[in-house]
């Protein structure tokens, strides 16, 4: 019999996970990971749903809960410190920088489908594959895409998940099971309530951190100015780290017509805003490449890429660029793209590669 480990947030998709892959036959045990650093000078709502919290504490008796009345075993893994070293520390130093990271794409590769994995088996748990709740899905065939593992988007569009594990490798995705990426998460909620393991109205995580992210930057405030395109001073901020580019809100400045948010420049310690329509991109270069379900492409390649994780894939021409870095020309321009976010190009529903997004071009 095959042994599955389930990586169990105590929601509701990784529980259901849990049945399905223990009725499919699978011997199945849960594991839940613990992040939090009492440390932190959290100001936000510890009951409020969110990756990266106080209250997994909770979150951890849920776990506990759900696999006793699966009849599985449960470990809970604390992977606290290398989550500060390796998640927060990029979280910190991009912030600081000017740039908007993604620390869901860091935690899967590191955390959640590395030292979790890793921390599982020197605890001496046996498995052969670790599942999660995530809506992707993973071929692999000797005959197409050079016998790589693939990863595709999940078939709900509204629930996939796919480009947040655009940085798995090879390795990682060999020994891992999604069983929701076939299915629509209002199955996945169908099968919970029959089996009656959360209350209907719950509610799910959906933001990585529940508090104010100056909590985990540990910065005093910088005041600066907030200018135009052409430098001149519109108001005034307490540290760049607080903007984001295409932010609208929050700005304090009176406009004739709305202003965004278009750049942030840490050397001069400059928040730029202009109008809607100089939020708009042609281009965009990433570097850190990881290639997923391609392992090469020739210049010119049409495909789809995502800058952010909402949004449909949008059409582009890829070609490389120096030093292994690649650079998406788009069809149309797209709206707001951020250094520090991730540009994940897709042929359909494959994921084939993804980057660090380094440098935008309007």
């Amino acid at each position: 019999m095959e042994k599955v480990l389930v990586g169990m947030s105590g929601g509701i998709d990784s529980s259901v996970v849990a049945y399905l892959l223990k009725e499919k036959g699978y011997d199945v045990q849960g594991v839940t990971m613990t992040m939090w650093n009492d440390k932190i000078p959290f100001r936000g709502d510890p009951h409020k749903d969110a990756c990266f919290s106080p209250g997994e504490v909770e979150d951890v008796e849920k776990a506990k809960q759900i696999c006793s009345r699966l009849g599985i075993e449960h470990t809970v893994l604390d992977v606290s410190e290398l989550y500060e070293s390796v998640v927060l520390e990029n979280f910190r130093h991009e912030y600081l920088n000017g740039r908007t990271p993604n620390p869901c794409v860091w935690c899967n590769q590191k955390i959640k489908f590395g030292a979790l994995v890793e921390y599982a088996r020197k605890a001496g748990i046996q498995f052969d594959y670790f599942a999660t709740g995530h809506y992707a899905r993973i071929e692999h065939s000797q005959d197409v895409h050079n016998g790589r593992y693939c990863l595709k988007r999940g078939v709900d569009p509204r629930k996939d998940q796919s480009y947040f594990l655009y940085r798995l490798s090879q390795q990682q995705l060999s020994g891992i099971l999604f069983p929701l990426g076939d299915m629509e998460k209002t199955e996945t909620k169908r099968i919970d309530r029959i089996l009656g393991f959360h209350p209907v109205e719950q509610t799910e995580s959906q933001d990585f951190y529940s508090g104010h992210y100056s909590d985990l930057l540990d910065v005093k405030p910088t005041p600066g100015d907030i200018v135009d395109t052409q430098g001149n001073v519109l108001g005034k901020h307490e540290g760049i780290w607080n903007y984001t580019i295409g932010q609208r809100k929050g700005l304090g400045i009176a406009a004739p017509r709305p202003l965004y948010v278009i750049a942030l420049d840490p050397k001069r310690n400059e928040v730029v805003v202009g109008y809607e329509e100089m939020t708009g991109n042609t281009s965009v270069t990433a570097s850190q490449v990881n290639w997923v379900s391609a392992d090469s492409f020739e210049d010119g390649l049409v495909a789809q890429a995502k800058i952010r994780s909402t949004g449909n894939p949008v059409p582009c021409r890829v070609f490389h660029a120096q030093d292994g870095s690649i650079k998406a020309d788009f069809f149309a321009p797209v709206k707001a793209a951020t250094c520090g976010q991730s540009l994940v190009v897709y042929d359909g529903d494959y994921v084939l590669f993804g980057g660090i997004i380094d440098k935008v071009d309007h």
